[in-house]
């Protein structure tokens, strides 16, 4: 054990101050109703890996096959199955609609922010654990990144389950079913992650272990009855998925690229295709204060309390077991990314572990105000600063914008700079212009007038020590924020989405301008418009697009032959049936210099065009 010193917080028991169980529950519950849930209806699915994903789901329900995800026809063996199961399930229930796409992550985030709660009332009183929930829900990364189709929400919950599994079945009295929830949490997380699932958990118990000299307690953990379930929950797919698909590029299966270049050569940063960036070291460090604003402003607070208590910490209550464990996982995760390929939601699981952190060193300092004060006093004049920057900012473009009409195609008014080539999940930000603001008044309105009143009521509750009052205005001023965010990534849906391009489709049939069987195709990688197919439910073909995720499986012999050159469009265009072909902004130019005049065009938004070759039908006569 290590050095027997007090411990660096107050007892679990120690009066708390906040909200009843009850009270906790309804305020958490009416916040994710607010944020989480009201969002799921808009805007229409985004084109790349939120509609990419979206169509392996509903392939799952249109063709039956559990086992082998399918993008537009082709296999997509780079995902393990269980997000795709668990949309496939709603879209039984739903319908195949963003409200059922988006639903499992948001209750994902529901389900974590309630683990908050109980990990942190359990540890560090009911001050800590009802933070923990109000940071989860209001914090930018978690609302940023689950706007869009990724399992990392739901990995971040079974691996946090799977932690607090493991401190209760070490922390006596210990029921029997604490290992198994532990081993179970953690197949689960395999079949939503894959193997990395395995890293983080093995890691930070092997480190917590060797640091709390426990080693000798494995047996505890029931190591081959409970490797036995897991294996019982994770290995069948893995199996069938094996079996299923073997005999792709160069004799390579399933096994080889899920396992190998999925997993060790992504890490390594030779991944085939290699269609992924990585953030410079300090800009990867440094966007978590983003990823969880506005409660890292407290951070100084938790490392300065790290600092002074690192060397008397204990491991002998479950307190002490929480923030040694919180700490080894977190750390474990953001070094691993820092080494890795990455993009900037990889670090997800982090975030739970940090905010559960954040929170306990702020209602640590709260209960001993003002002692404490220095680091809380550093964090509301931070946030009031930040507040009064963003509001005079966000005030300026209104009022430079008063007389700009307003556009709502906002993507034909960005400046389209391509930072990091759209590979990154916040490019888009550097392209807005002045004239765009124009689209984005009410956003805008409600962010300023949240970061103008927000903070400074915030720091005058602290300074009349209504500390649980001032935390919550913080909660409220983040709230109101995130609203305004949505309401702009929806203003954003006509340049991120191309729902309508398939709605013009679906016109066009309806109205006999087009014959059913009209073949659509996509000119370049299918993410420029993957929401196309999942919105008509069809195949379409793509030009020049055997690329990136479809690159892999259409080197199975069955794949279908949905793959077209440029040269061979050129030669079939204005041949044979009609073809209506989607053109991305990116490739406008390319396209223009292919087909020049022989190109119709039907429908252009943001930039992105719908073409025809030849003129429309005419309406059929009554």
């Amino acid at each position: 054990m290590m050095n027997e010193n007090p411990p660096s917080f107050p007892p679990a028991a120690a009066p708390a101050g906040a909200p009843r169980n009850a009270a906790t529950i309804l305020i958490l519950g009416a916040l994710w109703l607010l944020l989480f849930f009201a969002a799921l209806f808009s805007p229409p699915l985004l084109d790349d890996a939120d509609a990419t994903h979206a169509q392996a789901a509903r392939a799952m329900v249109t063709t039956g096959d559990l086992v082998t995800l399918h993008v537009d026809g082709i296999r997509y063996l780079e995902k393990a199955p269980l997000p795709y199961w668990l949309v496939a399930i709603c879209y039984r229930l739903f319908g195949f609609n963003t409200f059922a796409t988006h639903l499992p992550q948001a209750v994902a985030v529901l389900l974590l922010a309630l683990l908050g709660w109980h990990w942190g009332t359990q540890s560090f009183g009911e001050r800590t654990g009802f933070y923990t929930g109000l940071s989860v829900l209001t914090s930018a990364g978690i609302f940023l990144f689950t706007r869009i189709f990724i399992p990392e929400v739901l990995l971040s919950l079974l691996l946090a389950v799977a932690l607090f599994s493991f401190l209760k079945t070490l922390t006596p009295p210990s029921p029997r079913c604490w290992p198994y929830a532990m081993w179970a949490a953690l197949a689960l997380a395999v079949l939503t992650k894959g193997l990395v699932a395995l890293v983080f958990f093995f890691g930070a118990a092997a480190a917590y272990l060797l640091l709390t000299r426990e080693l000798s307690r494995w047996r505890l953990l029931r190591p081959l009855t409970g490797g036995l379930l897991l294996l019982a929950i994770a290995a069948p797919w893995h199996v069938l998925a094996g079996l299923r698909n073997t005999g792709g590029a160069d004799g390579h299966g399933f096994l080889w690229f899920y396992f190998v270049n999925e997993h060790f050569l992504r890490f390594l940063g030779r991944r085939i295709p290699r269609d992924y960036n990585k953030l410079p070291g300090s800009l990867f460090w440094s966007l978590h204060l983003v990823w969880l604003f506005p409660w890292s402003l407290f951070a100084p607070l938790a490392l300065d309390a790290a600092r002074r208590r690192w060397r008397s910490l204990t491991a002998n209550t479950f307190q002490q077991r929480s923030v040694l464990l919180l700490g080894i996982f977190s750390s474990l995760v953001l070094v691993f990314f820092s080494l890795s390929t990455n993009q900037e939601y990889y670090t997800f699981p982090a975030y739970l572990p940090l905010l559960l952190l954040l929170s306990a060193a702020l209602a640590r300092a709260e209960q001993t105000y003002p002692t404490n004060a220095r680091w809380i006093t550093f964090a509301h004049a931070a946030l009031t600063l930040l507040g009064a920057a963003f509001a005079l900012t966000l005030g300026y473009g209104l009022w430079t914008s008063r007389h700009l009409p307003f556009v709502p195609d906002i993507g034909a008014l960005l400046a389209h700079r391509g930072v990091g080539d759209y590979t990154l999940s916040m490019s888009h930000l550097f392209d807005l212009t002045g004239p765009s603001f124009a689209a984005l008044r009410l956003p805008a309105a409600l962010a300023a007038a949240a970061f103008a009143c927000g903070p400074a009521l915030a720091w005058t509750l602290r300074h009349q020590r209504r500390h649980i009052a001032a935390t919550s205005a913080i909660a409220l001023t983040s709230a109101v924020f995130l609203i305004a965010a949505h309401i702009a990534l929806t203003r954003f849906a006509p340049m991120l989405s191309s729902q309508s391009i398939a709605a013009k489709i679906q016109t066009l049939r309806a109205t006999h301008s087009i014959a059913p069987d009209t073949r659509i195709l996509l000119f370049g990688d299918q993410s420029y418009g993957s929401s196309i197919p999942f919105y008509l439910g069809r195949q379409v073909a793509l030009v020049d697009g055997r690329s990136s995720s479809m690159l892999f499986g259409s080197s199975f012999s069955d794949a279908p032959p949905i793959f077209l050159t440029s040269s061979q469009l050129a030669a079939e265009w204005g041949t044979g049936a009609r073809k209506l072909l989607f053109v991305p902004l990116e490739e406008r130019d390319t396209v223009d210099h292919l087909l020049g005049p022989r190109q119709i065009l039907l429908e252009e938004i943001s930039g992105k065009a719908l073409v025809t070759d030849r003129p429309l039908d005419p309406p059929p006569q009554r």
